[in-house]
């Protein structure tokens, strides 16, 4: 909780003290790949809103991916899957830092809980 209301407080900061106004976009031409909850992602930045100031721009948004996983246990689903999260993306010139938000569905043997990741990409 404390590390989301840091990525909220940098945000408004960033757009804040931004040279422009928030931009909307679909593709940013951004590829991150990561690890969130015991296993890898690999995602395109979709739909977002962004702040840019200089070379550096902040872009909050949802994050079309691929999950990577191994389940432990007597249940065994599918190794690759199509998740969407959300969150938030900082890039300089080629270089991309984002944290993003994962939801992991209620199942019989646990609870539903969001669970937080990070990764580094390169922008196209």
């Amino acid at each position: 909780m404390k590390t989301t209301l840091l990525l909220i407080l940098f945000t408004i900061t960033f757009s804040v003290n931004a040279q422009q106004k928030p931009q909307a976009k679909i593709f940013n031409g951004i590829v991150v790949a990561g690890y969130v909850d015991n296993g890898a992602y690999l995602n395109f930045t979709g739909p977002n809103i962004s702040w840019q100031k200089g070379q550096s721009k902040v872009l909050l948004g949802m994050l079309p991916s691929l999950r990577y996983k191994v389940d432990q246990g007597a249940t065994v689903n599918a190794r690759i899957y199509p998740a969407l999260g959300a969150g938030l993306t900082y890039s300089y010139q080629r270089f991309v830092f984002q944290v993003p938000l994962y939801y992991n569905p209620k199942t019989a043997s646990t609870n539903g809980n969001w669970q937080i990741g990070c990764g580094l990409g390169i922008k196209l």
